[in-house]
């Protein structure tokens, strides 16, 4: 998976923006992104990366930060994301 369809996943499952940033920190939501040669997960709280997760490819961040966002949806509005198969 790639940043622009995990960026059409969270859209598809009216995931709010609010709750995610895919390039770059902002305050207050899970973040992704590419430093070097490293891809970046966490959850950025002022300054500090609460969580920080790291990962060599693109893909093995986009899966990880779905996972979060999946977990986040669930636990805060109820909503469990079914897998297609």
């Amino acid at each position: 998976m790639t940043v622009k369809e995990l960026q059409q996943y969270f859209k598809e499952h009216l995931v709010p923006k609010n709750l995610y940033k895919l390039d770059g920190n902002h305050r207050g939501r899970i973040c992704m992104e590419h430093k070097g040669d490293s891809w970046n997960v966490y959850f950025s709280d002022r300054r500090e990366k609460v969580g920080l997760l790291r990962f060599a490819s693109e893909s093995e961040a986009c899966a990880a930060m779905k996972q979060q966002i999946e977990k986040l949806m669930e636990a805060v509005y109820g909503i469990a994301f079914v897998a297609h198969a």
